[in-house]
């Protein structure tokens, strides 16, 4: 996304500063909030496909972030804004994004990659690299730009929405890739939430089979759980175990887009390797090690003890839906029907390389 962080190329003179933009009027960020405000109510409907099963084992794979996006695009293309609210929503994307990524960070524990077990991991890391592979080739050969395509890899591979928003500072990329992969990458997670408990019974895949192979290739935790769970409580857990060493994956993920995109932009100058990672990701990996440590203190209140990590997690996870709300207030229905297509074939196409890369390595090493 331009604007919130610069790939490092030459020493070379730099362009000047760009004017100053005038102060927007507050009512201008009002559309945001509010659809922010409706896509939580719809993410904690208490029926399907918002929510699944009941009482404390309750989850909701549909993330409010997705909804807000949808919602987002919806008014814009319906509704007529006005040009200041419009332009605020493209400004406070830009602003929160940033933050959003740091606060990811808190809720994320790297010593799971250790005890996820050596044939687990070699799966899910080989799994990772293919998919990502396949994205990007795919992209190529279907016409899709390479940003997007890098973005719905980003997003097939690690964590879905999180892994897009975290990765397109990286590549310089616009809001129409955001929304692209974002769209694609949310879809896909979806259909396989559903898919892959029915194909796993047909194939009589075992429990820690099917653990692995949902942990392995669908998009989003939330979707990991419920398809886990589904299948059996075994599933589940060990599911939700492979998924959540994919999103601490995320963090060397980061350093290697970084250090790839720089070398190829520039082949022919001279790199400043110390701006190579913007600071942003470095915040995430901090509060990453503060989790893993155990640093965040446990707040006490008279109803109860809030833990900081779950409480930076959940701002993190409002700010997510806050930004996806104002960057579908940008986007135009036209241009989505007109490039869309190829990018949701890219990202299906990716998927179920995937899902056979997954499961041939599921049959031959466990």
């Amino acid at each position: 996304m331009e604007g919130i962080h610069q790939l490092p190329e030459s020493a070379g003179p730099k362009p000047g500063p760009r004017p100053g933009a005038p102060a927007r009027p507050w009512w201008a960020y009002v559309p945001a909030l509010v659809v922010t405000a409706f896509a939580y109510a719809l993410h904690y409907l208490p029926l399907p496909p918002f929510r699944v099963g009941v009482g404390p084992d309750a989850r909701y794979p549909v993330s409010a972030a997705i909804i807000a996006m949808v919602a987002g695009v919806a008014v814009r293309n319906v509704l007529t804004l006005p040009a200041p609210a419009v332009e605020s929503a493209k400004g406070l994307a830009r602003r929160i994004i940033p933050v959003t990524i740091v606060l990811t960070g808190a809720g994320l524990n790297l010593l799971r990659v250790a005890s996820v077990g050596s044939k687990a991991l070699l799966i899910t890391v080989v799994c990772m690299v293919v998919s990502m592979t396949a994205a990007i080739w795919l992209a190529r050969v279907l016409g899709v730009w390479h940003r997007t395509g890098l973005l719905i890899g980003a997003g097939t591979a690690i964590c879905g929405t999180s892994a897009i928003v975290a990765t397109a500072p990286l590549i310089d990329a616009e809001d129409q890739d955001l929304m692209l992969a974002i769209g694609t990458v949310n879809i896909l997670g979806l259909l396989l939430m559903f898919l892959l408990p029915a194909v796993g019974g047909m194939l009589r895949l075992r429990d820690d089979a099917f653990g692995v192979w949902a942990g392995t290739t669908i998009h989003a935790v939330p979707q990991v759980v419920a398809a886990g769970f589904a299948y059996s409580a075994r599933a589940g857990a060990l599911a939700t175990l492979v998924k959540l060493v994919r999103v601490t994956l995320l963090a060397p993920f980061l350093f290697i887009v970084g250090f790839l995109e720089a070398r190829r932009r520039g082949s022919a100058v001279s790199i400043q390797y110390a701006r190579l990672v913007p600071p942003f990701v470095y915040g995430f990996v901090a509060l990453a090690l503060c989790n893993t440590l155990s640093l965040f203190p446990i707040l006490q209140f008279r109803f109860g003890a809030i833990p900081v990590s779950d409480l930076l997690t959940n701002v993190g996870e409002f700010l997510l839906t806050l930004s996806m709300a104002a960057m579908g207030l940008e986007v135009s229905v036209r241009f989505l029907a007109h490039t869309g297509g190829r990018a949701v074939l890219t990202g299906a196409a990716a998927s179920v390389i995937l899902c056979i890369t997954s499961l041939l390595l599921i049959r031959w090493l466990l």
